[in-house]
């Protein structure tokens, strides 16, 4: 008795059931897990070890003279890892308002990294492997949108 129920629960809650009544895509579910991976990483970095994650934004030559401050990664970093953590509730309201909120978020940050680097607020190589990996997670939020009912 105790498996079925387990089993039952645990089918419900891994797949959402979109307005037409059929369960998200697979495709959906995969890219919201990854992205909620992501995030929950990128965020612990960003607490623990903010250096790893603002290494990228100098040129190895300018790292000792451009030195980002690590106030902004251990700001953001408990909020990354926050949402990251909903993209994988179980409770199926939390888990869609964070896919809801993960495209907008994503795609402000592949805006700004864009700017930043036409605007010549970073070296152009930083800019552009920046844009790309935002870019990536802004793709995997518009795919996570697949599981929302």
């Amino acid at each position: 008795m105790t498996i079925a129920w387990t089993l039952e629960y645990d089918r419900d809650v891994g797949a959402a059931v979109s307005h037409a009544g059929r369960r998200a895509s697979r495709v959906g579910d995969g890219a919201r897990v990854l992205l909620a991976l992501i995030r929950i990483a990128n965020g612990t970095l960003g607490l623990l070890a903010p250096s790893v994650i603002s290494g990228p934004l100098t040129e190895s030559e300018e790292r000792e003279a451009r030195e980002p401050a690590h106030y902004p990664f251990r700001l953001f970093g408990i909020r990354t890892v926050i949402i990251g953590a909903e993209l994988l509730s179980r409770d199926p309201y939390v888990r869609e308002r964070a896919v809801r909120v993960a495209l907008p978020i994503h795609a402000t940050d592949t805006a700004s990294a864009a700017l930043g680097g036409l605007l010549g607020e970073m070296p152009a190589k930083s800019a552009v492997r920046l844009t790309a990996l935002s870019g990536t997670n802004t793709l995997l939020a518009l795919l996570a949108r697949r599981t929302l009912r």
